[in-house]
């Protein structure tokens, strides 16, 4: 690999556009998507993003972390420019104090298909239209803990590999199996294929989730919306089932991060 040392002089090297101006509003207008880039921005989740196959384009460092970069860059067997700035030459290159002192700028993988990304999965989670970030990341370590198969998003969900939904995750974005699938009209695809829909949301004809972890179907999808409102009704609509959550203490709803951790571990595969 190759090791260069930079300075101020060299903010306008073309090597560094992938990490120009990584502050969250900035990244929002960015729509690092179209780019075909993310950003890791720690060696943990650079690790995690190598085994899972994917391939850094470049490692950005503080001096103190080139022997750690090396070593992972190493470990995996690739070959990616490694270069090496101050603190102050990454802050002004990032627009944020890096304090971890670690970005890799990432080709992002091709899109999968979601009907063959869960041919065989028993437990699926769709988010329709979650926008927070770091409830996105926040579902997904969930479902790597809880054992879900895969995860489904909607077109307009908040992106999976933007650099906080992969931080929150810590990482395991890259280890549950995820798609984008088309909705409403996905749902039909899914239920061809085997999987029971079962909507988290309160409706008159809603059963309890004790009530599903009673007699699961076999393939299930978990369909979880997005902050406030919740599911859509064409959501609800397509949905085989409604499920709620029983509370107390005068609560009438969870964060759609910790709903999705309550709902994955009650309705688990149990061998």
């Amino acid at each position: 690999m190759s090791i260069e040392h930079l300075d101020a002089a060299d903010l306008a090297d073309p090597r560094l556009a992938d990490y120009a101006n990584l502050t969250d509003i900035a990244l929002r207008k960015r729509m690092e998507p179209e780019h075909g880039l993310y950003i890791a921005e720690s060696s943990k989740v650079l690790r995690r993003a190598l085994a899972a196959g994917h391939r850094p384009r470049s490692v950005l460092v503080l001096p103190d972390r080139l022997a750690e970069a090396s070593g992972v860059l190493g470990a995996a067997g690739v070959d990616a420019p490694l270069l090496v700035a101050e603190s102050a030459v990454l802050e002004a290159i990032a627009g944020y104090d890096v304090h971890r002192g670690f970005l890799a700028s990432m080709h992002r993988p091709d899109p999968i298909d979601p009907i063959e990304l869960v041919a065989g999965a028993r437990r699926v989670v769709i988010l329709e239209d979650v926008v927070d970030h770091t409830n996105v990341g926040a579902i997904f370590r969930s479902a790597a803990a809880l054992g879900a198969d895969a995860i489904l998003v909607t077109p307009r969900c908040a992106d999976p590999l933007y650099r906080r939904s992969v931080r929150v995750s810590m990482g395991t974005v890259f280890q549950v199996p995820w798609a984008r699938i088309p909705w409403p009209d996905g749902a039909a695809s899914l239920r061809t294929a085997g999987f029971r829909i079962a909507a988290l949301a309160l409706a008159d004809d809603a059963v309890t989730i004790d009530e599903l972890a009673a007699d699961p179907p076999e393939r299930l999808a978990l369909l979880l919306g997005t902050e406030g409102d919740g599911l859509t009704r064409r959501a609800i609509a397509e949905a085989d089932v409604t499920v709620t959550i029983p509370m107390a203490g005068g609560v009438d709803s969870l964060n759609v991060a910790a709903a999705a951790a309550v709902a994955m571990h009650a309705l688990r595969v149990r061998h």
